[in-house]
């Protein structure tokens, strides 16, 4: 994310916590459960100093990054196979597009028969949306590559190993990184879902044991510390997609900031 996106995003957020700040300092907003973010500001030094935010960090983290790379992995390849070949997307474009728009949280009561509270809940409700959106890319990707490339692979006569990796691959990645950038956010929203109502552990359960227990500043320190995650993973895609493929994904990035 560039310094051009970034601090007109950051100034608007100063705004906004200034005006929280001082309608609740004049006394014209007067809920008793809505803390000042000056209030915010010390609970979340508090809990950072005494390490309490780190275990729920680590583990709403490594949740997300497993749960993704499993969906990308999975993703990609099964993209990549429907992409190449007509007959597979022929038989299977149907029931891609009956569970796509299922929703996340309708997963969540089937994870919790078939593995209870535990991380496994947890993956699994982050994986299969996330799936889709990887494998949807991927194919549009793949399907989309040029008839003169395709002409190149068999000019060349390339093997369809060589041909997958040295032409499809290469020219649908932008489509294939659009996916992964899209699935990682949408990660770690599931995740946090997936702890408030399904696994007991990470920033979501947090945020839940922090309402119950009536310690709103320490509620809302959660809240913040899960959107400060969010944006470092984004900036990471896109840093790393810059980095694959630079000057070709760094304008569709700031587009879509954009929009």
């Amino acid at each position: 994310m560039s310094r051009q996106s970034l601090l007109p995003g950051l100034g608007g957020i100063a705004i906004f916590l200034a005006i929280w700040e001082l309608l609740i300092a004049g006394g014209i907003f007067q809920f008793e459960y809505l803390p000042a973010p000056s209030r915010i500001a010390i609970g979340l030094i508090g809990m950072l100093r005494s390490g309490s935010a780190f275990v729920e960090i680590v583990h709403t983290l490594a949740a997300t990054i497993i749960g993704w790379l499993i969906a990308v992995v999975v993703g990609v390849t099964a993209g990549a196979v429907l992409g190449l070949f007509q007959t597979a997307r022929r038989y299977s474009l149907a029931s891609i597009e009956f569970l796509r728009p299922l929703p996340a949280v309708a997963f969540i009561p089937v994870a919790l028969l078939l593995f209870g509270f535990s991380l496994q809940t947890e993956l699994f409700v982050i994986v299969i949306p996330c799936l889709w959106l990887v494998l949807v890319n991927t194919m549009g990707g793949v399907t989309a590559v040029s008839q003169r490339l395709q002409d190149v692979t068999r000019v060349f006569r390339m093997s369809p190993i060589d041909a997958v990796s040295k032409v499809y691959i290469p020219a649908a990645a932008p489509a294939v990184l659009v996916g992964c950038r899209l699935s990682m956010t949408l990660a770690l929203v599931l995740a946090i879902v997936a702890e408030m109502v399904g696994n007991p552990e990470g920033l979501g359960y947090a945020v839940v044991r922090e309402a119950q227990a009536l310690q709103p500043e320490m509620m809302f320190g959660y809240i913040f510390i899960t959107g400060l995650l969010g944006v470092g993973l984004n900036s990471l895609i896109i840093g790393l997609s810059a980095l694959i493929l630079p000057g070709v994904f760094r304008q569709p990035s700031i587009e879509w900031e954009q929009a």
